[in-house]
């Protein structure tokens, strides 16, 4: 490989959309990457743009994962950025859902996040230092009708890179989530849905299905933006732990902030008055 000590970064799911873009701005301004795709003929162009390892992957197979991750420390002698950006899509109410489906979606999205997460931490431990970056949706914080379990997907990613969060920050890991809105990427006409839909739900889930179809190529986000804006958070003095990306992710994630406040401050006595009373408590010891 050409010599070079910039940082290191890999990023799983570049033939397409989020993980394309950021693999390319990385390139482009001279960063070590580890591309990786379940089809490297689609991401060889990426190569030819900088210092590039092109490494087939499948994040739902954790052999492949071991491999990936061991073969980019063998190149690169360690990896300073893992960016988990694999993931699927799959619209249907969710008593519509296809059981296969559903697991395959958790395979990927949630299960893929693990296993990379898995193999990348020892090496970062025994360098104390380390960013790992899950891009989750802003599906992860709020729930949208079409995509139930995709958002449970995300919404697991979310709670695994809370606690993550708490055991590798001692250690000199940091990790951010990433939730972005509606990007100009292909995910939306990528994605499979429901071949039983149910009449019932059709001013929700099947309004909703309708919708993303119809917005493929309109979305408001751009991914190359989002690819630098990630990198610019990345590199931060002080990164975020958390970070929105488009304009309909942040008035989605405050709207829901503000909801969760109210209600919890409404039901605050009730909330207060299960535990057990101070009298008792002292009491029983």
């Amino acid at each position: 490989m050409e010599q070079n000590h910039s940082p290191v970064w890999l990023v799983t799911g570049c033939s397409t959309g989020f993980g394309r873009h950021i693999a390319s701005h990385l390139l482009e301004n001279g960063y070590r990457v580890v591309v990786t795709a379940r089809k490297t003929e689609q991401v060889q162009d990426l190569a030819r743009r900088g210092t590039a390892l092109v490494l087939e992957l499948d994040v739902a197979d954790p052999v492949q994962a071991r491999a990936a991750i061991k073969a980019a420390e063998e190149a690169f002698g360690g990896i300073d950025v893992l960016v988990n950006n694999a993931g699927i899509g799959y619209f249907a109410a969710v008593e519509e859902s296809d059981p296969a489906q559903v697991r395959k979606l958790f395979e990927v999205n949630f299960f893929g996040v693990a296993n990379m997460i898995q193999a990348v931490l020892p090496g970062m431990r025994r360098r104390r230092r380390g960013f790992i970056v899950n891009l989750t949706s802003i599906g992860g914080l709020c729930g949208f009708p079409a995509v139930g379990y995709y958002c449970a997907t995300k919404f697991a990613v979310e709670g695994l890179s809370e606690s993550l969060r708490k055991e590798v920050e001692p250690l000199g890991i940091k990790v951010l989530t990433v939730q972005p809105s509606a990007f100009r990427t292909d995910w939306a006409s990528s994605s499979r849905e429901t071949q039983e839909p149910i009449a019932d739900y059709d001013a929700t889930a099947g309004a909703a299905r309708r919708a993303y179809h119809e917005s493929v190529g309109r979305q408001a986000g751009d991914p190359a933006r989002a690819a630098a804006a990630l990198v610019k958070a990345v590199e931060a003095s002080k990164p975020p732990r958390r970070l929105l990306l488009g304009n309909e992710a942040y008035e989605a994630a405050t709207a829901r902030l503000d909801e969760l406040r109210e209600e919890f401050t409404r039901w605050e006595a009730t909330t207060r008055g299960a535990d057990f009373p101070e009298a008792t408590t002292q009491r029983a010891h």
